[in-house]
Order: C-alpha cells, then structure tokens, then sequence
C-alpha cells in the first residue's frame, strides 16, 4: 500500500510540472490519481464518493456566481478602478488594492480576485517593474487571504474537508497570522511601487470572458476539488506513517516546495484530524506564503502572469526574495506563539 502510494505522490507532484500535457488536463488528471490513490487505501466507498461529489459544491458556485456577477459588471468595475485610482493618493490606492483583495478573495474567490487584479494592472497603466512587484505583492495577498474561508480557494476547501470543521475554522485557526500579513504586503506595496503612469506597462486583453469560458471554469474547479477530496482520503495511511511524528518547524520548511507544486495538491497529502492546531497552523502558513514565491505555487499567480506575460523570471526575481523574508519572519512567529 505504502509503496502504491509514494508512486502515486511523486506522480502527483512532479507530472503536472514536467509534463505539458498533464499540466493542461491537471484536473482530470488529479481526479484520477485520486481514484487510485483511495482504491489503494481501501477507502473507496460510496460514502467517500459521496462526500468527494458534494465538498466541492460551494467553491464552485462561488466561482461560478462572482465569474457571472463580474462578466456582467466588468465596464462598471473598470470604470469604478479607473475614478477611484484618480480620486485616492496613488500610494494610498495601490496599498488598498494589495489589502483588499487579499481580504475579500476570501468571499469572491482567490481566481476572481485575481482576475480583477488584472484588470485593475491593466487599467492604471504603471511602469512595468512597478505593476510585476504589484501583481506579485497582491498575488501573495489573494494567496493568503482566500485561504480563510473554504470557498475562497481550493486548498481551503480540502482543509476544512478534511478536518471536518464549519465555516469560520480557518478564520479562527490562521486568521490572526494571515490578516497582518495581507496587511503588510500593502504596506510594502505603496512603498516599493513607483505610481508614476506610463504607457510600456502590463495590459491584458480585457475583452469580456463568454458564457461557456465561466462554465468551464466552475467545472473545472469542481473536478479539481473532488480530485484532492480523493486524494487526501487516500493518502491518510501516508500521512499517519510519514507526517504525524515530524515537528511543526520541519513541516514549515519542507513546504516551501509549495512555490513550484500546487499548494492545494500538497495541502490535500499532508493535513489530518490527528494533527495539532501548531502542526496545521505551520503546514498551511509554509504553503500560503511560498505559494506565491514562484507562477506554479499558486492559482491567482497563473492567472495573473498568463493574462499579463510575465514570464517566470521576472517573478521569481522579486517572488523568491520577498517570499523567503516572510517565511523567515513567520518561522520566528511560530516559534514564540505557537510552540
């Protein structure tokens, strides 16, 4: 069984990275190693079934909801980011966008945030070192603060799955580290992006999305969920034989490998019921904060860089360094609240 599993593990978390064709059908993909991994395990039941069919229900109706919501009010939006950018002191109103977006991913989803992210980049029209820093700070920002509620983002909602608790868990469990930290990412932002307007900025073809475009990406996000909702079940003989006896701080660090590998993925091998609140306080932290280090480690960072070009250079040149400072700072936290 264990031997299945660590094949099925590695094929998870490096496939989707070196193979293009897996990279594009991730969610099928993931569905499937799912299926296996809990066949495996023996836990495939209709029960399991079950619950796989119905956890990813609310994510993806908030994807869906605020996807229609904002294909239908996008020209207002643009014009509402356009007013506001020029009645707000332009530090002032790039600090607001890095803090809340981090804040309200958690309610329209981190793929939505993102997507405004991008249009709001487009909008203001800044130089382009300045609007890459911006577009990574916010990244970190959506990252962290779609992870609050289980419908902000998919690694949310696999934790909360799996641990079996209600809506406000994470909110109470990491909220008191993540809030400060979108908090500061803003500050950071309107002190190190330069507001000045040019015309050799980012822009993105800010064309509305189609109806079909919406509904393929609430679908995609439910198969994507239900995939992990398997693959976590599957993986708990893993978890409890390898994860359970390690300390929180080596868990922190080994999650840094969350900036090229899907935090959600990772979240959905790692986290058990049987874990201490320190222990999952440390594990999801390590993934929020490296996930936005590198383009892979996170699903507003893909989108971001896709729709703007930003190529993975460009991101890891800022990403890494601000990433390894805030889990540097966070590793210190740990160690004086939490342990």
């Amino acid at each position: 069984m264990i031997l299945g599993l660590t094949i099925i593990l590695i094929l998870v978390l490096f496939l989707p990275f070196t193979v293009g064709a897996v990279e594009k059908n991730l969610e099928a993909f993931l569905f499937v190693m799912g299926i296996l991994a809990a066949w495996i395990s023996h836990v495939l039941d209709g029960e399991l079934f079950t619950k796989a069919l119905v956890d990813p229900i609310h994510i993806t109706l908030a994807v869906l909801i605020a996807g229609l919501l904002f294909k239908w009010f996008q020209s207002s939006i643009e014009k509402g980011i356009l007013g506001m950018s020029r009645a707000i002191p332009s530090r002032l109103f790039i600090a607001l966008v890095v803090i809340v977006l981090g804040l309200i991913s958690s309610v329209i989803t981190a793929i939505i945030a993102a997507i405004v992210l991008v249009v709001i980049v487009s909008v203001l029209r800044l130089e382009r070192k300045s609007e890459i820093r911006l577009v990574i700070l916010a990244c970190f920002s959506i990252g962290l603060g779609a992870a609050l509620t289980p419908i902000g983002e998919p690694l949310s909602t696999i934790a909360v799955s799996k641990l079996d608790e209600d809506f406000f868990y994470l909110l109470e469990l990491i909220g008191p580290d993540v809030i400060p930290a979108v908090t500061l990412f803003g500050i950071l932002a309107a002190i190190i992006v330069n507001p000045a307007r040019r015309e050799d900025g980012l822009s993105a073809n800010l064309e509305a999305e189609s109806y079909p475009e919406i509904l393929i990406r609430a679908f995609k996000v439910y198969l994507f969920v239900m995939g992990l909702t398997l693959l976590g079940a599957g993986f708990e003989p893993f978890i409890e034989r390898y994860l359970l006896g390690l300390s929180p701080q080596i868990l922190y660090w080994i999650n840094m490998i969350s900036a090229i590998l899907d935090n959600a993925t990772l979240a959905a091998a790692e986290i058990s019921p049987q874990m201490s609140d320190t222990t999952l306080i440390s594990i999801l932290l390590g993934l929020l904060i490296s996930g936005g280090m590198l383009i892979p480690g996170n699903i507003p960072n893909i989108i971001a860089a896709g729709k703007l070009n930003i190529t993975s250079r460009e991101w890891a040149r800022f990403g890494v360094p601000v990433g390894l400072i805030a889990m540097v700072i966070y590793f210190i936290v740990i160690l004086i609240f939490y342990v």
